[in-house]
């Protein structure tokens, strides 16, 4: 279970960080707070792994809080959560070794990446005592030669999709490939909403990886039905 600090001074974007956050596995909220102070006495009270940490705040920013930590080398992980879009900001944060940067105000499948590629490089460190170069570059710097080929050859998305989430709904989909799934099944398990889900599966039907039928029940309204009809990874590589 991964240990996770909001300090965030906006009680509306609070909230809405911690109901994105309860939508996807692996996160338990230990607490929100907005303030540096309060943020630094939760730090050395409880186990936190991650901070989403808003920037401008009354008092003391996360500037504040991100130098606090890195002097006193505190092994927490930090991703930005600012209306800060400007290069210097940006700049700084990732001086101080931010590992994401979400610019607000942000959809929940940029918020749901950023976690799940928190959540991915996580388990790919506990879970391994010694990387090779090619792991690092592969799984963490994107440097590897396949992927500089890859990048050139890739094709662009339908506007309002992501390769992050278009990854998640795939993987997803081929987990559930023996039986038809409803919409709302691989919602729960992505974690997004359905009404996002469905431009996704929407794409996947267009470029025939799966294919969608109509269930009507004997009661309520009809059920959309998706099952994969092929595996091949060669088709959604060149959108990933």
């Amino acid at each position: 279970m991964i240990y996770v600090l909001i300090v965030e001074d906006d009680p509306m974007v609070a909230e809405f960080n911690r109901r994105y956050l309860e939508k996807i596995d692996g996160y338990e909220l230990v607490a929100i707070t907005p303030s540096v102070d309060e943020a630094i006495e939760i730090l050395n009270k409880k186990t936190v792994h991650l901070l989403l940490l808003d920037i401008y705040m009354p008092n003391k920013t996360g500037w504040d809080l991100l130098s606090k930590i890195r002097s006193t080398e505190k092994e927490v992980d930090i991703i930005v959560i600012s209306a800060a879009c400007d290069n210097e900001s940006i700049q700084k944060a990732l001086r101080f070794g931010v590992v994401d940067y979400l610019i607000k105000p942000f959809e929940f499948e940029r918020f749901c990446a950023a976690l799940n590629d928190y959540k991915r490089e996580k388990l790919i460190i506990n879970n391994q005592p010694k990387l090779r170069q090619e792991d690092l570059d592969k799984q963490f710097f994107h440097k590897s030669p396949q992927q500089q080929q890859h990048t050139i050859n890739s094709l662009e998305l339908p506007k309002g999709l992501t390769k992050n989430t278009l990854q998640l709904v795939w993987e997803h989909s081929k987990v559930m490939r023996i039986s038809p799934f409803s919409t709302e099944e691989l919602a729960v398990e992505v974690g997004i909403s359905r009404v996002s889900l469905r431009k996704y599966l929407s794409f996947l039907n267009d470029i025939q990886l799966i294919k969608t039928e109509v269930v009507y029940g004997t009661v309520g309204r009809p059920v959309y039905k998706h099952q994969l009809i092929s595996t091949d990874e060669d088709i959604i590589k060149k959108y990933l």
